[in-house]
């Protein structure tokens, strides 16, 4: 009786804030049994809904289910069933008839409303358990007037239940769900804010197709769907995604629908260039409503520090390598692992984890091993057989002929005030005078492989004033305190006899040039009053290993590389490091940081000057043989 109260709901009962597009469906209609038709009904419904304009949902439920009984009318062709949905639709356009049908075809747990009477008392059994949700569809025992009746008593506890704004999505139009069951609906759902970087959802969208997406394929659906989430509206945003995914990835779709919002956002500000656009981004994100706002709150609140993270990495690191060596993963290892596997469906970051046994790898030979299988002495060499032993002769090469377009460079050619670096000195070698022009009017990367005693440290000192000059002001003086250089030297006794030579050619320039080394250590003031620190290798790679305090090392706009051959050898990881550190600072801070590499005569020198970002469209490799050095051996 409408006088009557309406009977108080269970408490384990709730109401979301929009109605159900399953649980709103009357009886005799349509009722999916599979997760897969389940996800294929809703993005018919969702198609119907656009074409009727807003139409209640039951009336978009019984036009889907008189559309889905033309589609599966056998007696009917295209072109006549497009007529009879466009009886219920008004006219549609050939691509949404297109997608009607396919959608029809993946339904096939669809009866006709003949039978459908004789099933509905045991729809709820017919339910296919990989829907993870029991979907309840109440009868109406009421007479048709308490339809109207849209509101439902709720208990004052349940109210803190509510599910998500519909900025989430519209895959979950809301209905009542079972307490016991809205769990598993919503499981792994949930993203934490942290977890996402620029890249996180083309990662995400190539785990969702197991590693068999192309990588440049990936990347352009992951800023179409990005594209698509920023949009906004919900019911356009869930059209788009099915037919950009082919209605073959549902769970894929409902986890970005109910993120939608994190996705957005979080993906613009990782993807800020600088700290100014970011702030842009944080003050958008304010004055956009509470659920940003909130967001951007979540983000401020879990934001760890580099150190924190690097501690959280190297743990969770350590416990996977534990449990692969074990070979046993455990309920409790899965609760431990962190800042790494925060993300339900964190699989991908396990699949590209591979437990590597570095002592079989190690290149044990280093710089003793020969890949030549054979040895072609040059012109005039000769073999003297003695007793127990054998004599190899092989005379010291011919320089080369001085070329007609080579030229000298005169010192009086250079700037006035660089000559004070050259003194005593009345011209540039050969080598020099071929690398003069890049090392002193270009900020480009070099990589200069020449014998021993070829003048490299005259090349470096060229470098040095190409980076004085940028700091130069017009009455001469310098701006010491806008930069730093580094000089990486292999061996203390080299360090020192580095530091004696620059500080001799560089003090009319007041450039103060330091030892930091194991046995020379400086403080964070002499520091800072150092132009040029020259270091060993794992000196400097202990100071750019520390990702707490980069202050200074921020400031380096030169760093020289010495006998950079070296990589060939045990030390040349530390060497490595130390180059992909500061390319990694390059891509980070968009600031240049020029690379001189300084070598011995290389086989492979390309390799080495690819390894060093140098052009070679630009001039900035250059190979002198033997026959280059000024002393034959």
């Amino acid at each position: 009786m409408l006088g009557e109260p309406l009977p108080a709901c269970p408490t384990k009962r709730r109401r979301l804030r929009e109605e159900s597009v399953l649980t709103s469906t009357e009886e005799g209609l349509y009722q999916p049994k599979t997760k897969e038709t389940r996800a294929t009904y809703e993005a018919m419904l969702s198609v119907i809904q656009q074409q009727l304009g807003g139409q209640p949902l039951n009336i978009v439920s019984a036009a889907a289910d008189e559309i889905l009984a033309v589609l599966k009318n056998d007696v009917f062709k295209n072109p006549d069933k497009k007529k009879e949905i466009e009886k219920l639709l008004n006219p549609i356009p050939n691509n949404v008839f297109d997608q009607l049908v396919a959608m029809g075809k993946l339904i096939t747990d669809f009866q006709d409303a003949s039978d459908a009477g004789a099933t509905t008392a045991n729809s709820d059994d017919a339910l296919d358990d990989d829907m993870g949700v029991a979907v309840e569809f109440e009868e109406n025992e009421e007479d048709d007037e308490e339809s109207d009746l849209d509101m439902v008593q709720e208990d004052e506890e349940d109210d803190d239940e509510v599910a998500e704004h519909h900025g989430s999505g519209a895959m979950q139009m809301g209905g009542v769900i079972d307490d016991d069951d809205s769990g598993d609906a919503n499981e792994g759902m949930s993203l934490n804010v942290q977890d996402i970087d620029a890249y996180w959802l083309q990662r995400k969208i190539s785990q969702a197709y197991d590693q068999q997406i192309d990588p440049q394929q990936c990347q352009k659906l992951a800023e179409e769907v990005l594209t698509i989430l920023a949009e906004g509206n919900d019911r356009e945003v869930e059209s788009k995604l099915f037919v950009q995914f082919d209605y073959k990835q549902f769970d894929l779709i409902k986890f970005l629908l109910r993120n939608q919002l994190k996705i957005v956002w979080c993906t613009r500000l990782q993807r800020a260039q600088d700290q100014e656009e970011r702030k842009k981004i944080e003050d958008e994100m304010k004055d956009l409503g509470p659920n940003l706002a909130a967001i951007l709150e979540q983000l401020h609140a879990t934001r760890a520090t580099a150190k924190e993270r690097q501690k959280i990495l190297e743990k969770n690191i350590r416990e996977e390598a534990r449990r692969l060596k074990d070979g046993s993963v455990g309920d409790g290892d899965r609760d431990r692992r962190g800042l790494v596997d925060r993300d339900a469906d964190g699989g991908w970051l396990q699949s590209q984890r591979q437990l590597l046994d570095l002592e079989n790898i190690a290149f044990e030979q280093v710089g003793l091993f020969m890949a030549n299988k054979k040895c072609d002495l040059p012109e005039g060499s000769y073999r003297h057989l003695s007793k127990g032993y054998e004599e190899v002769h092989v005379p010291a090469l011919k320089p080369h002929q001085l070329d007609p377009k080579e030229k000298l460079i005169k010192i009086s050619e250079l700037p006035d005030w660089a000559h004070p670096a050259f003194k005593g000195m009345t011209q540039l070698n050969r080598v020099q005078s071929e690398v003069y022009e890049t090392a002193l009017y270009s900020p480009d990367n070099i990589l200069l492989c020449a014998p021993t005693g070829a003048g490299k440290t005259n090349v470096a000192v060229l470098t040095i004033l190409q980076q004085l000059a940028l700091n130069r002001n017009s009455d001469g003086s310098f701006n010491h305190s806008d930069y730093k250089i580094v000089y990486v030297a292999p061996m203390k006794a080299l360090v020192a006899e580095v530091v004696g030579n620059l500080s001799n050619r560089l003090q009319v320039y007041d450039v103060k040039v330091r030892e930091l080394s194991g046995d020379q250590t400086l403080t964070r003031q002499q520091i800072e009053e150092t132009q040029i620190i020259v270091t060993t290798p794992e000196k400097w790679d202990i100071i750019t290993r520390k990702s707490g305090d980069r202050t200074y090392t921020q400031l380096v706009k030169l760093l020289i590389i010495d006998e950079i051959h070296l990589l060939h050898d045990n030390r040349g990881p530390v060497l490595e490091s130390i180059v992909a550190r500061t390319v990694r600072q390059i891509e980070t801070t968009k600031e240049h940081i020029r690379l001189v590499g300084l070598s011995a005569t290389l086989p492979n020198y390309e390799d080495e000057a690819l390894f060093l970002r140098v052009n070679l469209e630009k001039k900035g490799l250059f190979h002198f043989d033997n026959s280059y050095r000024p002393v034959p051996l």
